[in-house]
């Protein structure tokens, strides 16, 4: 079930708005809030919600699906299914009293707020701090990547070339190409496909090749394999295996800053704050698949789903959370496309399916 974002006003005057996550009858999450939505180029202070009163007095605002819940460090990454006013985030913060203890911050800020503030530009993940990085090495590699700073040992490894450790266990696992190793392997390609297939079992996965995407379409270097057939190779490989980055580097240096400088960003995540409020909210949510959001529910429905020359109140009967304006204008999207047409006028107006 699709999670909702859910705006009432109440009769606090210092914090009048309530802002609620929900999905499934429970409430992910909640804050009390100044504003609905922050101003350009401002954040909103809130309190998060501890308790509810269901009897309290509410005033439904506005309510919303929501598109994407995830969490971003200490920041609760919201996206919601409409075509404007759509990214937001609510920071937590952990501030230490001077008595002992911390108190919680929480400041709502939309898309255009982050990306005007001075902190943009910056990373999200601070690697300065990687020397007790833990990287092994498979025994069998003879002429191995260099990780400076990092504690290094050499061992078999169940699968890959590479791996970052965390807890004693294997977090992320890189199998290292050369452009003449990945051909030899295109030679048994089945064989390929299981190794990748083990691969992607893994946290982390990634297949990191020391040469060019452009080098397996040129004559030159791929010899007597049609570039074709190798072009298409590569385009089944992230196919098959979605959990395994297919990373074309260009050369050994730099195939070797790539992992090292993602294993940096993978062991920083690791031991970053994990806030309980942002990390209940997201084991809580239930992503499935929202099938495209809104607008693709909109135009299936039209299509396929509803009898040939329906009114548009038959339409919002089956999606009633689509607002009128966002039904016509895919409607006007699915005529101007030449796949409906109208027949009638006004409240009247039937919508039939253009034959193919």
């Amino acid at each position: 079930m699709t999670a909702t974002w859910l705006v009432q006003r109440s009769a606090d005057p210092r914090l009048p708005v309530r802002i609620a996550i929900e999905q499934d009858g429970r409430v992910l999450f909640a804050v009390r809030a100044k504003a609905a939505w922050p101003g350009a180029g401002t954040q909103v202070f809130c309190l998060r919600e501890r308790d509810f009163d269901p009897a309290e007095s509410l005033e439904e605002v506005e309510r919303v699906p929501v598109a994407h819940l995830a969490r971003l460090g200490r920041k609760l990454s919201v996206t919601l299914d409409r075509a404007q006013r759509k990214r937001c985030e609510f920071l937590i913060l952990e501030k230490p009293r001077k008595d002992g203890g911390t108190y919680e911050q929480v400041f709502f800020r939309t898309e255009i707020a982050v990306r005007a503030h001075k902190s943009s530009k910056y990373a999200e993940l601070s690697t300065r701090h990687g020397d007790d990085m833990q990287v092994v090495i498979d025994s069998m590699e003879r002429y191995a990547w260099a990780f400076p700073g990092a504690s290094v040992r050499k061992r078999k490894l169940p699968v890959g070339d590479y791996a970052l450790i965390h807890d004693e266990r294997p977090h992320a696992i890189v199998e290292r190409k050369t452009l003449a190793n990945l051909l030899g392997d295109f030679s048994e390609l089945k064989g390929l496909h299981q190794q990748l297939a083990e691969l992607s079992a893994w946290p982390h996965a990634a297949l990191v090749i020391e040469a060019q995407y452009a080098d397996f379409g040129n004559p030159a270097k791929i010899g007597q394999w049609p570039a074709a057939h190798l072009l298409r190779v590569l385009g089944e490989l992230p196919a098959l295996f979605p959990n395994v980055q297919c990373v074309f580097a260009g050369n050994r240096k730099l195939a070797n800053v790539w992992v090292q400088r993602w294993f940096a960003a993978l062991h920083a995540a690791n031991h970053q704050p994990r806030l309980p409020q942002v990390a209940e909210t997201v084991a809580r949510y239930d992503a499935g698949d929202n099938g495209g959001g809104l607008d693709v529910r909109i135009r299936l429905a039209a299509l396929h789903e509803l009898p040939d020359g329906f009114p548009v109140k038959l339409l919002r009967k089956q999606i009633p959370e689509a607002k009128p304006e966002r039904i016509k204008r895919i409607i006007d999207q699915l005529r101007s496309e030449g796949r409906l047409r109208a027949k009638g006028r006004g409240p009247g107006t039937r919508w039939w399916r253009a034959q193919s």
